[in-house]
């Protein structure tokens, strides 16, 4: 799939979608969108051709449908916060500073390189308005989203949803690790043993169940960061051979079989 980005910017950058009060699960889905506004458009440097094929590498395809389905079957509907720019006009999950190591291949809040490392943005790129206009107010939504589930059931869990394809990137700087069908990003502050165990018994029939290889930990707001316990967190990485084409093509039969075993673990989260 090597569609042209959409040019338009949707009324709201990000969505956060209501669960049912009692839940602490939010599900968060930050790189499925492929919708890159013409204000960031204009500084990107490929032709519409190349940047379709970058959008077919680096967006987590249909992993919004993966968690909508999911939160449709759970009997505890979790709230889902899902991002509605690509990845490739700020990457919400990034460090924005110097502790982010994607820096080093041009892939830190802001990209300057592909995933191709090749260049995506010109020498000397100033990331900043991205970073005021998109990643600060979306840290926000989501932080105050955390605080609303700690209010109200004294605690969150946020379960990332994401995907990896199944050959390695050369952006990927830990690429030449395993590569399993279901990898659990952890953290060891946020990760508690029972949400991991959850997770393992939830993804058991796919084939493998790897830990933090190739892609490892997990998101949690700065303001909760290593500080507040109550805040669980884990990532779970979909191998993309399990439920789609690659690149970028369309969902295959192993979707709803995803979106049943997240659903799983989303009743299992409840607990852990």
């Amino acid at each position: 799939m090597t569609d042209s980005p959409e040019p338009s910017e949707p009324a709201a950058p990000f969505a956060l979608l209501p669960g049912a009060a009692s839940s602490p699960v939010i599900l968060h889905v930050p790189h499925s969108s492929r919708v890159v506004p013409e204000s960031a458009r204009r500084a990107i440097v490929l032709d519409d051709r190349a940047l379709g094929e970058e959008l077919d590498h680096i967006t987590d395809a249909h992993t919004a449908d993966i968690a909508a389905a999911a939160a449709a079957m759970s009997a505890v509907t979790p709230w889902q916060f899902v991002n509605g720019l690509s990845r490739l006009v700020v990457d919400p999950e990034r460090f924005p500073d110097e502790r982010e190591e994607m820096l080093a291949v041009g892939m830190g809040a802001v990209y300057t390189r592909t995933t191709h490392r090749e260049r995506l943005r010109p020498e000397g790129f100033d990331g900043r308005p991205l970073i005021d206009r998109y990643f600060h107010p979306y840290a926000d939504a989501m932080t105050r989203a955390v605080e609303d589930r700690l209010g109200a059931v004294g605690r969150a869990v946020i379960i990332d949803v994401h995907s990896y394809p199944t050959e390695p990137l050369p952006y990927e700087v830990h690429g030449d690790g395993a590569r399993p069908p279901i990898c659990l990003g952890t953290d060891p502050f946020h990760t508690p043993a029972g949400l991991l165990a959850a997770a393992r018994k939830a993804f058991a029939g796919f084939g493998g169940v790897g830990l933090d290889s190739p892609f490892a930990g997990t998101y949690v707001p700065l303001e909760h960061y290593g500080k507040d316990a109550r805040v669980g967190a884990l990532m779970v990485e979909i191998r993309r051979d399990t439920y789609m084409s690659e690149p970028g093509g369309p969902a295959g039969p192993g979707l709803p079989a995803l979106a049943e075993a997240l659903a799983e673990l989303v009743g299992l989260s409840a607990g852990a």
